[in-house]
Parts: structure tokens; C-alpha cells; sequence
């Protein structure tokens, strides 16, 4: 009798907790740095963005044997703001500012690192938001990441670097 009862015990404590990190969870920070026609720093945002349903949805296509869902490749910008994880497009997308990313990249303990300069002349406006999709297409679905700011305001010589980093946790 002693010694069931301590199988008992010693299987609830062996389990105990577990689970209660089983979950993945994705994070990320979008940096945006504006510059001159010289190359200086005019002006900075960093902020906390929004994975959204379908980021979620692409990163478990991706563990399939023949994924069906592209991965990011473009950054669009926009006017607009208060998109959210269930929106698929920014809320007011600045035409021909969709652009093909400088580079993607997998770091130590899964950070991913997308970059992408919008040079003169491209995306110029009072921008306020800022996504990354996995089509070529501006103004279509599918918006991975999402992050809203206050106003940088791009002038037609300037250039914006957008930095995202994903984190997988």
C-alpha cells in the first residue's frame, strides 16, 4: 500500500509543470532608421510589432513536407495604423513602396533578421506603419508582421532601412 502510494506521488511530481511551456511563441522588434541623401541619421523608431494569424499559420507550413505557403520576402510601408494579428494588409499602404528584402537572416537561439532599404523616391510620405509579406504584390495579402509609429516623415531623397527581428520563443 506504502509503496503505490508513493508510485503515485512520484508520478504526479515527475509531471508536474509539464506543458505549461509547450507553446511557441513568436516576438518581434521593427526598427526603422531614416536617412539623408548624405547618409546621416535623421530620425528613429523602434517599436514592438504584431505577428499576426497568418505568420503563425506560415511558420507551421513550414515544418510540412512540401510547404505551401511562402515565406516573407518584401516590406510595404503606409499612412494608416490599428492594424491587428487578424488583418492581412497595412490599413493604407503607400503605392510602389512594397520592396524585396536586403536580407534574411537566422541567428543563435531562432531570432530571425529581415532587412530592407527603401531608397530615394520609394515609399516617401508621412509613413505611420510598416509590414512584411511573402508576395510581391503590393497591397496583398499576406502581411506576416505588422508595427504601427508615430509619423517618420520621408522626403523623396531619403532612405528608410527597416530592421525586423523575430524572435521564436
Amino acid at each position: 500500500m506504502i509503496k503505490d502510494e508513493m508510485m503515485i506521488k512520484d508520478k504526479m511530481a515527475f509531471q508536474a509543470g509539464k506543458g505549461l511551456n509547450d507553446g511557441v511563441v513568436m516576438a518581434g522588434i521593427m526598427k526603422a532608421e531614416l536617412f539623408d541623401k548624405f547618409g546621416s541619421l535623421k530620425d528613429i523608431r523602434e517599436v514592438k510589432n504584431t505577428v499576426t494569424v497568418l505568420a503563425h499559420q506560415m511558420a507551421a507550413d513550414q515544418l510540412l513536407a512540401a510547404p505551401a505557403v511562402a515565406t516573407p520576402g518584401w516590406m510595404e510601408v503606409g499612412t494608416g495604423s490599428g492594424q491587428d494579428a487578424n488583418d492581412s494588409i497595412l490599413a493604407a499602404y503607400i503605392a510602389g513602396s512594397r520592396t524585396a528584402l536586403d536580407s534574411k537572416t537566422r541567428g543563435a537561439n531562432a531570432i530571425v533578421t529581415m532587412i530592407c532599404t527603401m531608397g530615394a523616391g520609394v515609399g516617401t510620405g508621412a509613413i505611420t506603419e510598416a509590414g512584411i509579406f511573402n508576395v510581391v504584390t503590393e497591397n496583398t495579402t499576406d502581411l506576416i508582421c505588422y508595427a504601427d509609429f508615430s509619423v517618420v516623415n520621408k522626403g523623396a531623397a531619403d532612405s528608410l532601412v527597416i530592421t525586423w527581428t523575430l524572435t521564436f520563443a
